[in-house]
């Protein structure tokens, strides 16, 4: 490898650590980055190592800790396989619930990774500080007529002074600019106009109020925000005698009428702001970087484990589940391999492997899952260059991350919302199509491929691979979600019939059952269990996540337990075969034009465009359950 002349250690605005290493190709200020492209992490995961040995019902409780965003989908995904391995079947109401839980973190998620974490890399602060007002509030009620955020009117001219005066006496008059500093401004790559940059600030901060109104949904049916209670067998929803209005010392995180009334407001909250200000603000950014449409491919290979079973399939309840009829899934359980964007693969989770040869493990490479083991074996440079007397260069020939690199049938697999949203289309082409299948290709043909001058973006199907194509398809997923909670009209021009949502299906059945009372009983009589591996999974808002669970019929106790989750599938290092495969991210950066080689700001553009949970992928705890390592840096925007 040629020494690398773009370095960006760490990556900011994610979960955890990443470090990039590539060559580009000079000219002038700027280069064009070849295939010697390196991502790693370097830190290290452990988690699976504490869980041996432990009560498969604590499970949850630890694998929640893998990460202090993705709480609720490890919780869930960890009771499922516990349920999994002892043939476990919940009821409705927990299947209702869950996936209102998951979907909450879906909706969440997406809006707060979109305005803060990423929408930095394509709105220019600065610029947005030169805006006209009166133009800004022109187009706002050109972008997003029916967003009213002004105390219920649209904003104007005074409202958007009020957000530059905010900025300047706040941050710019006193000669910084806070959470702001250290951005690429007045970058050449950023294309915003001062009156659309100013725009997506606005919805930036007005994001921040919205995210923590919405996530009440998970306190009142998980007892607590961030890391809600989960359980084996059901949900453990507290049923509260006051039927009166609720706080924090009156029934706040208990089910009653008015914590109800909480979770189906924030259910609407979600739709509103999906549909008011983040679809609209995207499909604007689409259209002033639709050039990003060819930029940030990955190989055309793409995973999805299923989610969001349809409880109404479940015929016996506590004999048969909702998960066992995937054929209902909202997000298919399937398969695409390149070329082929419209086939769909049946998945099989024997496939599923893992490979270390670039890791920093020992073991065997191609081994599955339920097999694997977590030894490490850190044979990379010394971590600190001011010891060694050495610079930190990290070696794609020889092992380089603490991620390890799982495959499907030997592939490198892309997850998340661009595959969710290929495979949902491609169902849609089938006779098993489900009406939000129809309602995905209605919109990508409506949106994405349909002509500028009927509002789309004219973009080739195909050129949904891509960094704005994940933009694009994180957007769609989550208005397909956050209908499929609160309930949508019928869309006939798509072919589909109005839905009452999963609160309403959920709320007409409150009075039914939580938990299977024989869950804990089956793992008592551990020596009775099934002699098998068992596998949960969900698909988290970054993708395809999995846990595989062992249980002991000697002690009951956990005897190996594995996780591969979504940031471990994209940000994989090479495999071990010949040639190797890289990892999708290695892969999307491959051919990035940089405007200044100093200030890669394309390279975190097509980064951030997965979002990137580095600290789900390596689990930072040792089997004490203490931090390995502590790192001090700067949390802002600085790369």
């Amino acid at each position: 490898m040629t020494d690398p002349n773009v370095i960006i250690d760490p990556v900011t605005r994610i979960e955890g650590h990443l470090r990039i290493q590539a060559y580009a190709t000079p000219a002038g200020d700027g280069g064009t980055i070849g295939a010697d492209v390196l991502v790693a992490s370097t830190m290290v995961r452990g988690v699976e190592k504490i869980l041996q040995g432990r009560d498969p019902r604590d499970a949850w409780a630890f694998t929640q800790r893998i990460c202090g965003v993705c709480t609720v989908v490890h919780g869930l995904t960890s009771v499922r396989a516990v349920e999994a391995a002892a043939n476990i079947k919940v009821p409705k109401n927990a299947d209702y619930i869950r996936n209102m839980m998951i979907g909450a973190q879906y909706v969440h998620d997406h809006v707060m990774h979109f305005y803060h974490l990423h929408a930095l890399d394509w709105v220019d602060v600065v610029s947005a500080l030169t805006a006209s007002s009166s133009e800004t509030a022109a187009l706002a009620v050109k972008n997003n007529p029916t967003y009213k955020p002004n105390n219920g009117a649209l904003p104007t001219a005074a409202y958007f002074d009020s957000i530059k005066n905010a900025l300047n006496s706040g941050l710019v008059s006193r000669g910084q600019l806070g959470f702001f500093s250290n951005g690429y401004w007045g970058h050449p790559a950023y294309k915003l106009s001062p009156a659309e940059n100013l725009l997506l600030l606005s919805h930036y901060l007005e994001a921040l109020t919205w995210a923590r109104e919405v996530v009440k949904l998970h306190a009142i049916f998980g007892g607590k925000d961030p890391h809600p209670n989960v359980v084996v067998g059901g949900m453990p929803c507290s049923i509260s005698t006051n039927t009166g209005s609720i706080s924090e010392r009156a029934g706040g995180t208990s089910l009653n009428t008015a914590g109800l009334t909480i979770a189906k407001n924030a259910v609407l909250k979600m739709q509103q702001f999906v549909d008011q200000v983040y679809a609209p603000d995207v499909r604007l950014l689409a259209l002033r970087y639709s050039d990003w449409a060819k930029i940030g491919k990955t190989t055309g290979n793409f995973l999805s484990f299923g989610e969001f079973p349809d409880p109404t399939r479940v015929k016996t309840e506590l004999t048969d589940g909702a998960i066992d009829y995937p054929d209902g899934y909202i997000l298919p359980q399937n398969v695409i391999t390149s070329p082929n964007l419209k086939t769909l693969v049946g998945f099989d989770q024997s496939k599923v492997t893992e490979n270390i040869t670039h890791s920093w493990y020992s073991g065997s490479d191609g081994v599955h899952p339920s097999a694997a083991t977590t030894d490490f074996n850190y044979t990379g440079p010394a971590p600190d260059p001011e010891i060694s007397g050495k610079p930190y260069m990290l070696d794609p020939a020889v092992k380089y991350s603490w991620i390890k690199s799982p495959r499907y049938n030997g592939k490198a697999m892309e997850v998340g919302p661009l595959a969710h949203i290929l495979i949902m289309y491609a169902r849609s082409l089938t006779t098993k199509a489900l009406p939000t299948d129809k309602l995905v290709k209605y919109y990508v043909d409506r949106w994405w491929s349909g002509s500028t001058a009927s509002g789309g973006l004219g973009l080739a199907y195909e050129d949904l691979n891509s960094t704005m194509g994940r933009i694009f398809c994180r957007m769609l997923e989550t208005k397909i979600i956050a209908d499929q909670m609160a309930g949508r009209p019928a869309v006939s021009a798509a072919g589909v019939t109005s839905f009452t949502g999963w609160y309403n299906q959920y709320y007409a059945n409150r009075t039914g059952k939580y938990f299977n009372p024989t869950a804990f009983a089956k793992l008592a009589s551990y020596a009775t269990l099934p002699d098998k591996v068992g596998f949960g999974f969900t698909e988290a808002p970054r993708g395809a996540l999995g846990h595989w669970v062992k249980i002991s019929r000697s002690t009951g106790m956990i005897e190996n337990y594995q996780c591969i989750v979504a940031s471990q599938w994209n940000a994989g290092p090479r495999d071990g075969a010949s040639p190797p495969n890289p990892g999708p991210y290695e892969t999307a950066l491959m051919g990035h034009k940089l405007a200044r080689l100093n200030q890669p700001l394309e390279v975190l553009r097509t980064i951030h465009s997965f979002d990137p949970c580095i600290g789900c992928a390596v689990h930072i705890l040792d089997p004490e359950g203490k931090p390995l390592v502590e790192v001090d840096i700067n949390h802002a925007t600085r790369c």
